[in-house]
């Protein structure tokens, strides 16, 4: 009987570190046919060598009775060999593939437990040093962009663990080299099993605006102090978004409206936007800490083009009378080439 606690229960898929028991398994029973096959040719071939005690005969279903309880180490003894070549066949024969059947049999069995025991082994092991990361609740369109600019800003994959109700799409995941958790994220014990009480970051990028305000609520409730990025279809729910905990909402339908205002106006403004949102690819947008040979100066004096200053939780463009002199503490928004990125040590800073 199912247990229906252990149905609800969220599964964790680890990235796929080799094939899988099942297909092992498969190759294993197949082997296991032919040899079955192989002694029922040999034995109907010699069946004169034969007796059965139910009629004396031995037909092509004797046969396949025969290779079956021989192979299996069952032997009834109701059909035997008589002759001199069937008992030959037998010896040099049945007997070497009856062991390789026994060796199939047992050989399957443990690699399932094996495979099993390491799958077990692995998510306890990743459980005990899970920390710091980054948890990102559904695998759709924003929620794979979203990943991909993590990569894509140096962030590890196993650093990035995602939630997803579907089983396919965790595995997809999975298979990516994401560690996936398949549930509802809405729900504390699955956000749990992600590690969300130990996240740096958590990404609600859900489909329904309704369901990203419940994630919000959940998270925030599991960890007080990192950092939630929400997306909304609707600008309307930004309010209840942020009472619900978000640090930053974006509202994913207007975003792209305004995109497509300004490239029908400017085409090539809309590009260059384009273009600083896609992480890796021409210019990048990057938050990073003052250095301290900028401290004192102003904010046209820093050596890459510097939008703001982001200033005991303020954002100051730059050209506010704050940002003429640049203090301890404060964090650029600055544009820079991905490619000279590349050649050059990554920026110690945290998520844009």
């Amino acid at each position: 009987m199912t247990d229906p606690e252990a149905a609800r229960r969220p599964l964790v898929l680890l990235p796929r570190v080799r094939t899988g028991p099942l297909r092992a398994v498969g190759r294993r029973v197949g082997l296991a046919a032919l040899a079955v096959l192989a002694v029922v040719a040999a034995v109907y071939l010699g069946r004169d060598g034969y007796r059965d005690s139910a009629d004396g005969d031995v037909s092509l279903l004797d046969a396949f009775y025969y290779a079956t309880v021989s192979v299996s180490t069952t032997g009834y003894g109701d059909i035997t060999p008589v002759s001199d070549s069937a008992r030959l066949v037998n010896i040099l024969f049945v007997t070497p593939v009856r062991v390789l059947f026994l060796i199939v049999l047992v050989g399957t069995t443990l690699e399932v437990l094996a495979e099993r025991t390491r799958e077990d082994w692995r998510k306890s092991r990743w459980r005990a040093r899970v920390r710091d990361h980054i948890v990102v609740t559904g695998y759709g369109t924003k929620g794979r962009s979203a990943i991909k600019t993590l990569l894509s800003t140096g962030v590890p994959h196993d650093s990035i663990v995602v939630v997803d109700p579907d089983p396919r799409v965790v595995a997809e995941a999975a298979e990516a080299g994401l560690v996936g958790v398949v549930g509802d994220a809405t729900r504390s014990s699955v956000l749990e099993q992600a590690g969300v009480p130990l996240a740096r970051e958590i990404v609600v990028a859900a489909a329904r605006d309704d369901t990203a305000v419940l994630i919000t609520l959940t998270a925030r409730q599991l960890n007080r102090r990192a950092g939630i990025q929400a997306s909304v279809r609707e600008s309307e729910n930004v309010p209840l978004l942020r009472q619900s905990g978000a640090d930053h909402v974006v509202t994913s339908s207007e975003a792209a409206g305004r995109l497509l205002g300004v490239s029908t106006r400017h085409p090539n403004v809309g590009d260059v936007i384009e273009d600083l949102l896609d992480q890796g690819s021409g210019l990048d947008l990057v938050e990073r800490p003052v250095a301290d040979d900028e401290t004192g100066r102003p904010l046209g004096a820093v050596a890459q083009p510097a939008l703001a200053v982001v200033r005991d939780g303020r954002m100051l463009p730059f050209d506010h009378p704050e940002c003429d002199v640049l203090r301890a503490g404060d964090r650029l928004i600055v544009a820079r080439s991905s490619r000279r990125a590349k050649a050059a040590p990554r920026d110690a800073s945290g998520p844009a």
